[in-house]
């Protein structure tokens, strides 16, 4: 007998003499909370989310979309970047940046060649107000999850207002949970027992997001 045979072997007994429950799941959890806190118009959810993404210590720029290559390029200049990871459907104009090596993300890509990149530009698929939280969903402009977990410096493009949420709820409407969903409160962190605060440790040690407005036309 596995070990796995085992825990669930002990899982059965102790609910031996639970009954069944045959309520529907939708019907099983009170979902009465409120979807959202407060009435915000659009720019002022925009505001909320660069107050918490700088509150989660992310780096926030804004622009317009005809600046956006440009801030991009600067935002790599002024980071020393030459070596650029991309996932395969980033907008073409993003990658104007001279004197840059842009490598394409394979699935033959392995772990050490990904951590040799100094930087990677992606989208995103939503971001949430309240939380100050980044969603990427592995859409063609995010690419895969390892991309923007390895490398050290991340630059996210959210396209506001149309990607912005207030809450979670708002957000989880918008996504399929059938995806693969990364969820970014600001740059990774972590303490150790004595409460000193790491960065880096399980994803980019810099987080730099940019609020872009303007022709969303892109994908």
């Amino acid at each position: 007998m596995s070990s796995r045979d085992r825990v669930l072997g002990r899982v059965r007994r102790a609910l031996a003499d639970v009954p069944e429950d045959d309520t529907p799941y939708a019907q099983a959890v009170v979902r009465d909370y409120l979807r959202r806190h407060g009435e915000r118009d659009p720019e002022d959810t925009v505001e909320l989310l660069a107050e918490n993404l700088v509150d989660y210590r992310a780096v926030v720029h804004r622009a317009d979309a005809g600046d956006l290559p440009l801030l991009i390029t600067r935002l790599l200049e002024a980071r020393g970047s030459g070596k650029v990871l991309v996932p395969p459907g980033l907008p073409p104009e993003w990658t104007s940046a001279p004197d840059t090596h842009w490598v394409q993300d394979h699935t033959v890509s392995t772990p050490e060649e990904l951590d040799r990149v100094d930087s990677v530009v992606t989208g995103c698929a939503v971001a949430i107000a309240e939380t100050g939280t980044i969603v990427l969903d592995g859409s063609p402009d995010q690419g895969r999850r390892r991309i923007t977990l390895i490398p050290d410096h991340h630059i996210c493009v959210v396209r506001v207002p149309d990607q912005v949420v207030s809450s979670v709820p708002e957000a989880l409407e918008r996504l399929d949970p059938a995806r693969p969903l990364t969820w970014i409160s600001g740059p990774s962190a972590t303490s150790d027992i004595e409460l000193n605060r790491v960065e880096g440790v399980h994803g980019p040690r810099t987080l730099e997001v940019v609020l872009v407005s303007g022709d969303h036309s892109s994908p």
